[in-house]
């Protein structure tokens, strides 16, 4: 959606999209904007608590079935293990994406490793898909008077049109861009600092690794230890994402992530948009 500020500021029901790199300030945005009647859509949420639900819980289960104890109680159903995500903790679902590397290390081998990825694309797909359903239960079921769309850092990878489109369609756009080098190195050392895992295109990933195997002299993925693996491609998944996301700010409007740190209300936030608006 585009408008101008005057047609912003009258807009009733506000609805965006926040997209940019992981670390960015969404999803803090995000939560700030629910204390003053923003309905907060977390992608990663949906996709923890519909889309991968199931195959979260055969993960865990299938490593419970490896400890005798917990196999008798499972098998005899006098246990259950259920899937308690929160959207200020999304720790099921990236343990599901798990890193790539030696399973002895607390990595996946990469047969593992590539089918989780695909599940996980299908799932962030399906939830963006269910953006304006959420956008009408926000408003008819809930009462919020606005919605906020908090999507994660790997929405410009999944290379399917149609996401973007219907997001352009149903929301404003707002993409938060690393303000400069010295933001850029600050994100890149933070999640260096504590690697977690990514999603990666496959093109991409097949490209990094056999770049980091030939690096390293490893014969196979699962020698690698997937810290220092997560850790060495992150930069490199960050300089690739760029053009990607400046593409997808084609369809909104662009702030930096150091005007979008120092937000602290819904009136500074409000504010920020229009100025985003005004420079377009």
């Amino acid at each position: 959606m585009k408008f101008s500020v005057e047609q912003f500021r009258e807009w009733e029901h506000k609805k965006i999209t926040l997209v940019g790199m992981s670390g960015v300030g969404k999803t803090y945005i995000s939560g700030m904007l629910r204390e003053h009647d923003w309905f907060h859509y977390s992608g990663d949420y949906r996709i923890g608590t519909r889309y991968l639900d199931e195959p979260i819980l055969d993960m865990i289960k299938s490593r419970a079935m490896a400890v005798p104890f917990l196999r008798e109680l499972l098998r005899n159903d006098w246990i259950y293990i259920r899937n308690n995500i929160k959207v200020s903790d999304l720790g099921p679902v990236l343990s599901f994406v798990g890193k790539l590397g030696d399973p002895e290390r607390g990595g996946l081998e990469l047969e593992t490793f590539r089918r989780h990825q695909a599940l996980y694309r299908e799932a962030e797909i399906a939830a963006m898909y269910d953006v304006p359903e959420f956008i009408r239960k926000a408003q008819e079921i809930y009462g919020y008077r606005h919605f906020v769309n908090d999507v994660g850092g790997s929405l410009c990878e999944l290379e399917e049109p149609g996401v973007m489109d219907l997001l352009a369609a149903h929301t404003l756009i707002l993409y938060i861009k690393v303000t400069d080098e010295a933001e850029e190195r600050k994100l890149i050392e933070r999640a260096q600092s504590d690697p977690k895992p990514l999603y990666y295109r496959p093109e991409f990933l097949d490209e990094q690794l056999a770049i980091y195997l030939q690096e390293q002299e490893l014969d196979y993925a699962a020698q690698m230890d997937p810290d220092d693996f997560t850790r060495w491609v992150f930069p490199r998944l960050f300089h690739s994402r760029v053009p990607r996301y400046e593409e997808i700010a084609r369809q909104g409007y662009t702030v930096t992530s150091r005007e979008a740190s120092a937000v602290r209300d819904e009136r500074d936030f409000l504010e920020l948009v229009e100025a985003a608006i005004a420079r377009a």
